[in-house]
């Protein structure tokens, strides 16, 4: 089983092109899986029968996982076995006919156009890194970036003098993103007097934009340590930069913008994934028609 795993994750990273996060979050739900079997002492993708997938998916379930995270995991599950068939491994898809759970509909978080002023004009400590991190929470911000896609920005990715950032995103699809006031001001504030303090002479030179105190590339979880530390100064615990990217698609929506375009600047493939925002707008209607018609 160990070895069908490996090559699946091969197949994942060199024929779909996925990203090394997804390889890895597949890597980890596949282990757990795969424990799963030894301790029923299968060895053999045909000994896996769908009440085995079932009784994986009860486990979760009684483990404490919530219902979204097993949906995901089982689809894992659903295209490692779709995998095997297609590949001459078995004949049987044991988790073909395995509903997925359902999981209730919830809208992103999202903050207030006031707690996102109230976060992003706190008073700046001296020295680089304070810069760095107010030109980090703008850009995710102001242009809907996800951690991984601001940790990944080189150099070469600011076009800022023609108002745009070249982004990577999911399955490595490149995009354009708009990059203007507040976040353009800060990115060419942080460029200009922080990241040459940063660029340590005796580190090993790197192309990206933000940099850590060793002078190498900020991480994915740096930036998470970052954003939490932002939503702390407003009173959110474990502020969530994903949230900020919500956000900008929430306000870009209440402020008119069109659904398509709001799509193009966040990278989705489908415009149904961006259709939540309109959700969210609806529920922001009604909290003013609330607060505001006097028999309401």
């Amino acid at each position: 089983m160990d070895e069908l795993v490996r090559e699946y994750l091969d197949y994942l990273r060199i024929e779909r092109g996925s990203s090394p996060l997804t390889v890895e979050a597949y890597a980890n739900d596949l282990r757990d899986y795969t424990a799963f079997l030894k301790g029923k002492g299968i060895s053999g993708v045909d000994e896996i029968e769908r009440g085995t997938v079932a009784s994986f998916e009860a486990d979760l379930f009684s483990r404490g996982y919530a219902a979204s995270s097993i949906e995901r995991r089982i689809s894992v599950l659903k295209g490692f076995h779709r995998f095997l068939v297609r590949e001459g491994y078995t004949r049987r898809n044991p988790a073909d006919t395995l509903p997925l759970p359902k999981t209730p509909d919830r809208l992103p978080d999202v903050l207030s156009v006031e707690q996102v002023d109230e976060m992003l004009s706190q008073p700046l400590e001296p020295g680089p890194a304070p810069l760095r991190d107010r030109a980090i929470l703008e850009v995710m911000y102001g242009c809907g970036l996800r951690v991984s896609e601001c940790s990944g920005l080189d150099m070469s990715d600011t076009m800022l003098d023609e108002g745009y950032l070249r982004v990577v995103g999911k399955g490595g699809k490149e995009r354009i993103a708009p990059i203007a006031g507040a976040a353009l001001r800060a990115l060419v504030v942080y460029l200009e007097q922080a990241r040459p303090a940063l660029a340590k002479p005796f580190a090993k030179p790197t192309a990206a934009v933000f940099l850590n105190a060793r002078g190498g590339r900020l991480t994915r979880q740096g930036m998470h340590a970052i954003v939490a530390d932002a939503g702390r100064t407003i009173g959110i615990a474990n502020l969530h930069p994903h949230t900020l990217r919500h956000s900008f698609a929430t306000h870009l929506l209440e402020g008119g913008a069109d659904l398509r375009v709001i799509q193009e600047i966040l990278g989705h493939s489908d415009i149904s994934t961006t259709q939540i925002y309109t959700h969210v707008n609806r529920s922001h209607i009604r909290k003013e028609y609330l607060g505001a018609h006097p028999r309401a």
